[in-house]
């Protein structure tokens, strides 16, 4: 009879010891979650995400957008401050050292950029100082796990694609290798290329919660807007983030 609880305290231990450790883990998840708010005044649908950090996330750049079923560009939902700005933490060098910088990372989020540059008319598709993604859809490129509400300018679309691209530099793999195109400077900054995920809404029938699931690649070095749908090569970027939602209100 000792034996017996004996063993069962010896269970009851281990069975606690794991509940508290997953404890700990789900606490430290969510103090690391942060929150952010964009374009809090804007009357048209709210859209709120989720996104879970994968077992890659290292500060990557992205962007979040909205699209019509044509496929025509239509605002800015979210685009990270030093992409949206051209203006980098190791964006220059200075004695030597990297400093704070401007730079054209025209390879980072083609996708995109092309897109947003055909519909606005854009001489530079690449933002700038001079010419920055306006400051009211921009915000600091979170360091984990983080939430973002956020609402479009208006509900005039009935039916329409919330797309995200995500890029990490200097993300490679035995496929996208630093020195596969050893000239291409663009190329060299980012390796394995852009990510873009997409949803589709309709307003008559919004579902609870939506997944964004990958659609293919941007250009390895930025030089077309075209969506490469191969994901084969893909390896750690698709690790980059865990899981993406958006719940969609129309309040």
């Amino acid at each position: 009879m000792k034996q017996i609880i004996i063993i069962l305290l010896i269970s009851l231990a281990g069975l606690s010891s794991a509940y508290s450790q997953q404890c700990c883990k789900s606490s430290k998840r969510n103090a690391q979650r942060t929150s952010i708010e964009i374009n809090a005044n804007a009357t048209g649908y709210q859209l709120m995400f989720d996104f879970e950090k994968g077992r890659k996330h290292n500060h990557p750049t992205f962007a979040i957008w909205i699209e019509d079923m044509e496929g025509n560009y239509i605002q800015d939902i979210f685009v990270t401050r030093s992409f949206a700005t051209g203006t980098f933490r190791f964006g220059a060098q200075s004695d030597g050292k990297w400093v704070a910088g401007e730079r054209r990372y025209q390879a980072s989020l083609p996708y995109y950029l092309y897109r947003r540059a055909s519909a606005l008319k854009l001489a530079d598709m690449v933002p700038s100082q001079k010419s920055p993604v306006a400051d009211a859809y921009t915000g600091a490129t979170p360091d984990a796990s983080f939430s973002l509400n956020a609402r479009s300018d208006n509900t005039s679309l009935k039916k329409f694609r919330i797309l995200i691209e995500v890029n990490q530099p200097w993300d490679v793999n035995d496929y996208w290798y630093s020195g596969k195109y050893p000239d291409d400077r663009d190329y060299k900054a980012s390796c394995q290329p852009s990510l873009i995920y997409a949803v589709t809404i309709d307003s008559d029938e919004i579902m609870e919660s939506y997944v964004f699931n990958p659609i293919g690649h941007g250009h390895y070095s930025g030089l077309d807007g075209k969506l490469y749908t191969d994901l084969s090569t893909m390896t750690t970027a698709l690790q980059i983030f865990e899981r993406i939602t958006v719940r969609v209100s129309k309040n």
